[in-house]
């Protein structure tokens, strides 16, 4: 579990991605509709704790760690096709949103226990 000053860094980070990922988003000349349609698709993978805690952090950190969205917005560029570098972006915006709100990539013990601390402990207590 990460505390203090570098957990302040990686929320920062998460925040900062947030921000480059819509604002390079903006250069897709996609319609701003589909950010809020698609932000929350990622958390779909959460179902896969109905399998337990093992696949659920499996599935959870597969949707939520940057090769697959960093991948998908490669082959937008590389392909010439903003919808695709597109729906990369905003799925890379839903993880900087998740990092700067404290949400953490899982471990497989139970779903509050991520990299960045515990997920309903106090700011005060996470921070320190």
């Amino acid at each position: 579990m990460t505390t203090g000053r570098p957990l302040w860094w990686l929320r920062a980070e998460g925040l900062v991605l947030l921000v480059t990922a819509l604002a390079l988003y903006g250069s897709t000349h996609q319609h701003w509709w589909l950010v809020p349609t698609a932000i929350l698709l990622p958390d779909l993978l959460m179902a896969g704790y109905l399998g337990g805690t093992t696949v659920g952090a499996a599935a959870y950190n597969l949707a939520h760690a940057y090769p697959l969205p960093a991948g998908l917005a490669l082959i937008g560029i590389g392909r010439h096709e903003p919808l695709v570098l597109a729906l990369g972006l905003i799925w890379l915006a839903h993880i900087g949103v998740d990092r700067a709100m404290g949400y953490g990539l899982k471990y497989d013990d139970h779903f509050q226990h991520t990299h960045l601390g515990q997920i309903g402990h106090s700011q005060n207590e996470a921070m320190s």
